[in-house]
Formats: structure tokens, sequence, C-alpha cells
């Protein structure tokens, strides 16, 4: 088992290595001057001037020597500085990671919490009419995109009811009730597509192990219809499901990019889309790591929660 996770984290760093180099690439592919970004809106400089920030910031190096001397200071837990506020990348990601993961943590278990029993509950109710609302409604999940869903819950439940805030945020540790009333929508917005995504591979798989021989065998022994679908089915349905689970992480990140900018909510996506046009380079360098390594130990997690699951499994 250790040493299927060792090399598991030692393949971790060459996929970092082509992701970050790929967003470092397509960075300059944007159109217009780096060194004018840097200086910022309505200042004036000469080339000279600009030729001095391009050698101060080694702009006036290849890519791939820049990627080199970003990647030699980043091994050193060094991120460079937010050409946007001139902060330490590392103290911004610090401060908005965890907004992400509070409100992109309560959208997971909604969707887990939601699509689990309501794929369960459809599949042992084949063909009645629970199963044909859970469908039609997952099958809406996935087809409305979550910005519009957001968009249209800011207008109902915001604008024209009133019942709960639609920008900003508050921290849910300092103050609990008024926090969760801010995560709600968004929240809700950014998960509806995980939990339809779940909802239908928990039914999948359900109805797959429902006709398993030792399923109708527990029944013929007369055991009760609950113990046999919670006990004896599910977790053998996990399988599967497990494996929504881990690709939903980096649904929940790709969101939170669209979902924090809609509910202005100061988190990594808001972060990400302010640093891209202000061609903040180490920022955006910083969070797609970050967001990369979420992803990466979250696909490992799933692995490791398959080998729990089924004792059949080994790692070696």
């Amino acid at each position: 088992m250790w040493s299927y996770v060792v090399r598991r984290l030692l393949q971790m760093i060459p996929v970092l290595a082509i992701i970050t180099f790929i967003v470092y690439a397509l960075m300059f592919a944007i159109p217009g001057d780096p060194a004018r970004a840097l200086v910022g809106p309505g200042e004036s400089l000469d080339e000279e001037q600009l030729e001095i920030i391009r050698k101060e910031h080694n702009l006036d190096k290849p890519v791939i020597v820049q990627y080199g001397l970003w990647l030699t200071r980043a091994l050193r837990g060094d991120f460079g500085r937010s050409t946007q506020n001139y902060r330490p990348v590392a103290e911004e990601l610090k401060d908005r990671v965890q907004v992400t993961l509070q409100f992109g943590i309560v959208a997971w278990l909604l969707a887990v919490l939601i699509g689990v029993p309501a794929g369960i509950v459809s599949a042992v109710y084949r063909g009645k009419p629970v199963d044909f609302i859970a469908t039609v409604l997952s099958i809406a999940g996935v087809a409305i995109p979550n910005f519009w869903l957001g968009i249209m819950s800011i207008l109902l439940f915001g604008v024209i009811l009133g019942w709960l805030p639609t920008q900003g945020y508050v921290d849910i540790f300092e103050d609990p009730a008024e926090g969760f009333r801010h995560m709600i929508l968004p929240a809700f917005a950014l998960g509806i597509t995980s939990w339809a995504l779940i909802m239908r591979q928990s039914r999948s798989a359900m109805l797959e192990v429902l006709t398993q021989d030792y399923v109708r065998t527990a029944r013929a022994k007369g055991m009760r219809p609950r113990s046999v679908v919670w006990v004896h089915a599910l977790r053998n349905a996990l399988l599967p499901v497990v494996t929504v689970f881990g690709l939903q992480t980096g649904r929940i990140f790709a969101g939170a990019v669209v979902i924090e900018t809609l509910f202005g909510i100061p988190g990594m996506g808001q972060f990400m889309i302010q640093a891209i046009f202000a061609r903040d380079f180490q920022s955006v360098q910083g969070a797609v790591l970050l967001m990369a390594l979420a992803v990466l130990f979250a696909n490992l997690i799933t692995d490791l929660v398959y080998a729990w699951l089924d004792p059949r499994i080994r790692y070696t």
C-alpha cells in the first residue's frame, strides 16, 4: 500500500510540471506586452523604461528559461509577488483557498448527501413516479449551465423574494448562521451538476447490484428490504460512484471560477480571473499549481477508498 502511495506521489511531479508549463506558456499567448501590464493602466513609459522592467522581471528571456526560474523559486516555497497589490502570492493563496474550500466542501457535501440517496431510491422504485421525477431532475441538472442557474437563483431568491444574500462572503467559523446563508445559493449553483451526475451513477450502479445473486439470496433468507439495500447492496454499488466523487473535485474547482465571480466571493476562482486579466503570471501559476495538487490528491484518495470498499483490490 505505502509503496503504491509513494509511486503515485512521484508520478504527480511530471504531471504538475507539464500543467504549470502549459499554463505559463498560454499566459504569454495573451495579446499585449507583459511589461506594460506590470506598469498598470494610466502609466506612460518609454521603451527604455519598459526594457528595464523586462530585465527586472526576466521578461527578456525565453519562456522556457522564465518557467525554469519560476519553478526553482516555487520549489523553495517562493511563488513571487502579485503584481496587483505586491503581496506575496503564497499569502494571497492562503487567504483565498480557505474561502473556496468552505463553499466548495458545502457544495460537494450537498451533491453527495442528496445525489447518493436519490439515486438509490430511484433504483429501488424503478419505473415508479419517484424514479421519473429523480431522472428528469438529474437530466436537467446536467443540461443547465451552473452560471445560468446561479443568475436565476440570484433573481428569484435574492431580488424577487429577498430570502438570501446574493453577494459577498462571511466566514462560517466566525458567524456560522450568516456564513451558511451566504453559501446556500453559490453552493447550490456549484453543486447541482455534481448532484445530477452522482445521482445518475448511483442509480445505474444500484440497478446492476440489485440483480446479483447474493442480493436475491439475502431476500430469499427473509431479510428486510431496507437491510438488503443499505447493508448488502450499497457498499458494492458505491464502487463506481466513488470514481465520480473524485472527478467532481476538478469540476468544483473549475465551477468556482465562474460562481465566485458571479456571487462576488473572494476565493481562488475570482482571484484567478483577476490575475489573468491583469496578466499576473505569478498569481496564475500559484493558483493553478494549488488546484492541480488538489485534484491529484483527490484522485489518489479515490483509489485508496476503492481498496477500503472492496477487499479484493490490493495495491502493491
